[in-house]
């Protein structure tokens, strides 16, 4: 008996030491970060960001692919079939806790099939129009839109985008009646608003900032509480004439369930990390964006709650998948 003890106690032992050794020995081989989101966009932007500095402190390549198509649907799928050792990883936004009401036939489910890793940050919005559009101001706009029912159109990244759930908050809460334009990722919906192809988009500050400066947009409001430092110029959305308005663009790491929980506690330690330092404040504050730190669950509770939140925003305001 006392010898089928020092046995088990060894087993044991072992156990738990291979746990934190099993976390500092990844990763061993490249990391792939799928971003399922058009290149270019906020999201490839920061994937690449964190990447090149989680591959810094861990040593192994962080790899972003881009995936685009399905308002996330086609990228997030192809991480939540893939194997849960930690080498896939999904950068994630409000798009996927949207996604949870408006999609219901989806080949996952984000709280079911991954497990949170990190948040990484959030950004304001800005609404633009075409320069050929008769209004300079939001209330102008607003007045346009309510003389032309069913006739001005805003372009989206897709079904679930923050973009097109920051358009039906706006059309809800200002009582209008616009048309959604969906595209398969963010890159072919500038180009049309651009083109003045469609007359309105909500779009990220960072992306939209240079077009608006150089003349070839005019920007009516940013979606945050406060004005945004890279466009102060502009009013927010609630300043401007729709009192209450509030739409953000946050971004996050998830991995498909089952990873190892020390990988994810080790990916969440590095996250956190570069998200508090002072080259990542600095620069995303130049981009008008702010770090998101918080634990594992933290972050899961967050997304439970964002989920709720966009539920009921999607009963109110009535989106549907074009």
């Amino acid at each position: 008996m006392a010898h089928l003890a020092r046995v088990l106690l060894g087993f044991i032992l072992c156990a738990f030491a291979a746990l934190p050794a099993g976390a500092q020995s990844y990763p061993s081989r490249p990391v792939r970060i799928i971003v399922p989101f058009a290149a270019g966009g906020p999201a490839d932007i920061y994937a690449r960001f964190v990447g090149q500095r989680l591959q810094e402190a861990l040593g192994q390549p962080f790899l972003v692919e881009d995936r685009p198509g399905g308002g996330s649907v086609l990228g997030t799928d192809a991480v939540a079939k893939s194997a849960p050792d930690g080498y896939t990883l999904l950068m994630m936004s409000n798009t996927h806790t949207v996604n949870e009401s408006l999609i219901s036939n989806k080949p996952f489910q984000l709280l079911r099939d991954f497990v949170p890793v990190a948040p990484v940050n959030y950004s304001d919005l800005v609404l633009v129009v075409h320069p050929s559009v008769p209004a300079n101001s939001l209330k102008e706009f607003i007045a346009l839109a309510k003389s032309k029912p069913h006739d001005l159109n805003y372009a989206s990244s897709g079904p679930g985008t923050p973009y097109h759930m920051a358009g039906e908050l706006f059309k809800a809460m200002a009582g209008l009646d616009i048309v959604h334009v969906p595209y398969k990722g963010s890159s072919g919906a500038r180009t049309d608003i651009l083109g003045g192809q469609v007359q309105m988009m909500f779009d990220a500050i960072t992306t939209m900032a240079p077009n608006v400066r150089a003349g070839k947009l005019k920007a009516l409001g940013t979606t945050g509480k406060v004005r945004s430092p890279v466009l102060p110029e502009v009013p927010t959305v609630a300043e401007a004439g729709v009192p209450g308005y509030e739409a953000v663009i946050w971004l996050g790491i998830m991995a498909p369930a089952g990873t190892p929980k020390p990988v994810v506690e080790r990916l969440n330690a590095e996250i956190r990390k570069i998200a508090n330092s002072p080259e990542a404040k600095e620069a995303w504050a130049k981009q008008g964006a702010a770090a998101m730190v918080m634990s594992t669950d933290e972050f899961g509770q967050y997304l439970r709650d964002d989920i709720a939140k966009w539920a009921n925003i999607v009963r109110i305001s009535g989106a549907k998948v074009d």
